[in-house]
């Protein structure tokens, strides 16, 4: 066994999406693939530490803000690395390339250089994810009310939609899962379907969104393209990261009509709970659009929302 060799890894975002890549100088293993910038952990350091030290080295900037991210493993000929990704979204200065030999802005669904070092392959997935999913709510407040809601909400730049409605008769949740699916498609946003309520024979290559239960009797992930899971503990966080899932919702994070009465996890425990894992993790909960930086400052790629998303 290869010692384990802690890197920290930097995605360098702007508002409009795009993140940093630097490619691999001559002299280094796999010369000319692209990386995120990032480097080895050093005795004494924190990962956020190094990667301060790091892009000042590398890129001649200086980290303001950077969030915990993912963190993976990936075994080299040369080494075993334990990488721990931060999402890097304020600096100081203009990046300059110090070691790599060229640096280029990049669009997760858009790549235009390669090819990318191999660890990085689930991270350019994740990146596709948008940040904020809508639960929809049509069994409360009516389909049409549901679907104008709906509407207003992509034109403003929803690109994540849930369809959960559990209580819903199957014919009519039918035809409005036709009417939310063809809407995201012409809006260009991805559609998940909750495998609680939705029968997946009947949408082969549907998006799936598992809640808790189910997550913890599955053997091997489903055959769609977009695999999620519903989590409110770390054994269940933990069995969507074995699986291989894409993302993950924990929660409830703060009080929620939905589960009145019950205690909420709050925000220090919602860090700790998604702490280390490789795959995103979206906050679930009583959240509103203002919550976001917070979520993002305690790890999480996101928030999901059902009345937040719809106001």
């Amino acid at each position: 066994m290869k010692k384990i060799t802690h890197v920290a890894a930097a995605v360098i975002t702007r508002p409009d999406g795009s993140f940093l890549l630097g490619q691999r100088a001559p002299d280094t293993f796999y010369p000319g693939y692209w990386e995120f910038p990032g480097g080895k952990v050093e005795a004494g350091e924190t990962p956020r530490e190094a990667l301060v030290r790091e892009l000042a080295e590398e890129l001649a900037i200086e980290v303001e803000v950077a969030h915990p991210w993912l963190t993976r493993e990936h075994v080299y000929e040369h080494a075993h690395v334990h990488l721990h990704f931060f999402e890097v979204t304020q600096w100081r200065g203009e990046a300059h390339a110090k070691v790599h030999s060229a640096l280029a802005w990049q669009q997760a669904d858009a790549l235009e250089v390669g090819p990318m070092l191999p660890a990085n392959g689930p991270i350019l997935k994740a990146l596709r994810l948008p940040r904020v999913m809508g639960v929809t709510q049509a069994a409360q407040v009516g389909v049409k009310a549901q679907l104008a809601a709906l509407d207003r909400a992509l034109a403003n730049g929803l690109k994540w939609v849930q369809v959960r409605e559990p209580d819903m008769p199957p014919a009519e949740r039918a035809a409005f899962i036709a009417e939310v699916e063809a809407r995201c498609a012409k809006a260009g946003a991805l559609c998940s379907l909750n495998a609680a309520e939705i029968e997946a024979s009947a949408h082969p290559g549907a998006n799936l969104h598992l809640p808790a239960r189910l997550l913890m009797q599955l053997t091997a992930r489903p055959e769609s393209e977009w695999v999620g899971a519903s989590c409110h503990t770390r054994a269940e966080l933990e069995k969507a990261a074995e699986l291989g899932l894409d993302y993950a919702l924990l929660g409830h994070v703060q009080q929620t009509p939905s589960h009145a009465g019950q205690p909420d996890l709050g925000w220090v425990r919602f860090a700790e709970l998604c702490a280390g894992l490789p795959l995103p993790v979206l906050a679930i909960g009583g959240l509103t659009p203002t919550d976001m930086a917070h979520a993002r400052a305690h790890g999480a790629h996101g928030m999901a929302m059902i009345r937040g998303a719809w106001g």
